[in-house]
């Protein structure tokens, strides 16, 4: 009687073993199997495009921006680069804030 017991044990503790290891080997192909299909972030794609774009666009705009140019020679008008304008804006406000 005391072998059909440990036998019965034995069979027992096999069996929720087996049903343990079958549980983890079925977690861990879920989890090969979620990392191996996931698509590319598309943010990631798409913040690098806006990046190269901004870059082209800063690089355009780099001489109106930064130096000084006629636009409009017979009116008089100049264009200066934006630091210096910060510098004017304040006292022309002052001067005159309604116009």
């Amino acid at each position: 009687m005391n072998t059909d017991s440990n036998r019965g044990r034995f069979c027992q503790g096999l069996t929720v073993l087996g049903v343990a290891g079958t549980f983890l080997v079925m977690a861990w192909l879920v989890w090969l199997m979620r990392a191996y299909t996931q698509a590319p972030a598309l943010a990631q794609a798409r913040a690098a495009e806006r990046l190269k774009i901004k870059a082209e666009f800063d690089a355009a705009n780099a001489p109106l921006l930064n130096g000084y140019e006629w636009a409009d020679k017979e009116k008089g008008f100049v264009r200066i680069p934006v630091e210096r304008a910060k510098e004017f804006a304040p006292a022309a406000v002052a001067k005159n804030p309604y116009e």
